[in-house]
């Protein structure tokens, strides 16, 4: 985990919503990429889903935004789905996976995203290069950061304990943007 600090403050509880580390991994031949804690522990996926297999191998042979995918669940470390991400163009709806709305991420610039709940804003996004950005709440506190990893791999650290909306809008975005804006 290099080139990330030691500012966490709090203590890991084992899920997607409480690790002060979440390391993100894009294996080959992975459905989606895996989310394991700073000790390898798995703690959940993340799953394109509403695609058939056709629409996923054109958006990959063509890099087209046609066939970009357009629904992620994120799912815990027992398979059940804790969020569901649908994009549309370059906007994210983020629900419950009862399909109760949290929040959104829209755009707000070439490499920053505003993170709103409730038509406020609740954070921003800025994305510095692939697999590297950050995340401050609406106050412009830093809550997120993330680092290139290990190959294939980022590391997000989250450094104090979010509570909702932010907190799943945290996670929502951290773990499937990268995928839903990356070229084929």
């Amino acid at each position: 985990m290099t080139g990330m600090t030691s500012g966490s403050r709090h203590a890991g509880g084992g899920t997607l919503f409480t690790e002060p580390f979440l390391v993100v991994s894009h294996r080959a031949g992975a459905a989606g990429p895996g989310v394991r804690d700073q000790h390898g522990r798995p703690l959940g996926t993340v799953a394109e889903t509403d695609h058939g297999a056709f629409r996923k191998t054109l958006w990959a042979l063509t890099g087209s935004a046609r066939f970009r995918p357009n629904c992620f669940a994120v799912r815990d470390s027992g398979g059940s789905v804790v969020l569901k991400v649908r994009a549309h163009d370059s906007r994210f709806l983020v629900t419950r996976a009862d399909g109760t709305p949290i929040g959104g991420i829209a755009p707000d610039g070439p490499d920053r995203f505003t993170l709103s709940a409730h038509g406020r804003p609740a954070g921003v996004l800025e994305h510095r290069r692939p697999r590297e950005f950050s995340i401050t709440d609406a106050a412009g506190r830093e809550v997120a950061r993330s680092a290139e990893g290990d190959g294939r791999d980022y590391v997000v650290e989250v450094f104090a304990q979010l509570t909702d909306p932010l907190a799943s809008l945290v996670i929502a975005a951290a773990l499937t943007l990268d995928t839903a804006l990356r070229p084929g």
